[in-house]
């Protein structure tokens, strides 16, 4: 599962764009390393405010994979020539302001199924852009082609984050 999640926090912020005509390369890879960015960020509170084993595990994979991927996608920007253009109005900003926000006034088991939550939703709405939003809207077949390469490891955090919800609930339920 290692450096293949650009594409899978991108497709996230895709999802609400407005118009697939607004979408270029372009955007596209700047997008990419904004969803990277958020993943990143919702990992690294995990990392500080979890105490469960099992929650900082994830959360320490999907920090260093969304790290290392968000790094591959400015690599590729770079060899490509794309010049990353944010769009100018991000709306998943402040989502996920919101849901940062969330997460920090939680403590406790509290937060480690807010964070899970988090993952899963984030995760579930990735899965519903990249086909259709992302994939039709990328136009260099090298971008292309490492979407379609990636896109296997999409399905992966997903059951991932829904393996800790569901292991963090039966905890829950058994007053662990």
């Amino acid at each position: 599962m290692k450096l293949l999640f650009l594409p899978v926090a991108a497709a996230a912020l895709l999802a609400a764009v407005p118009t697939r005509a607004a979408l270029d390369d372009p955007t596209i890879v700047a997008i990419f390393d904004a969803a990277n960015t958020y993943d990143i960020e919702a990992g690294q509170l995990a990392l500080q405010r979890s105490h469960t084993a099992s929650v900082r595990e994830l959360a320490r994979q999907f920090v260093h994979d969304h790290t290392a991927v968000r790094q591959q996608g400015r690599d590729l920007a770079r060899k490509l020539g794309v010049k990353p253009t944010p769009p100018k109005q991000n709306p998943l900003a402040p989502e996920h302001e919101q849901a940062m926000q969330a997460l920090g006034a939680q403590a406790g088991a509290a937060f480690d199924q807010g964070y899970a939550a988090e993952e899963v939703r984030f995760h579930q709405q990735v899965l519903d852009a990249v086909t259709t939003t992302l994939l039709p809207a990328v136009k260099n077949e090298e971008l292309r082609a490492f979407v379609q390469q990636v896109a296997p490891a999409f399905q992966g955090h997903l059951e991932a984050a829904k393996r800790l919800q569901k292991e963090l609930s039966v905890a829950a339920a058994h007053g662990a």
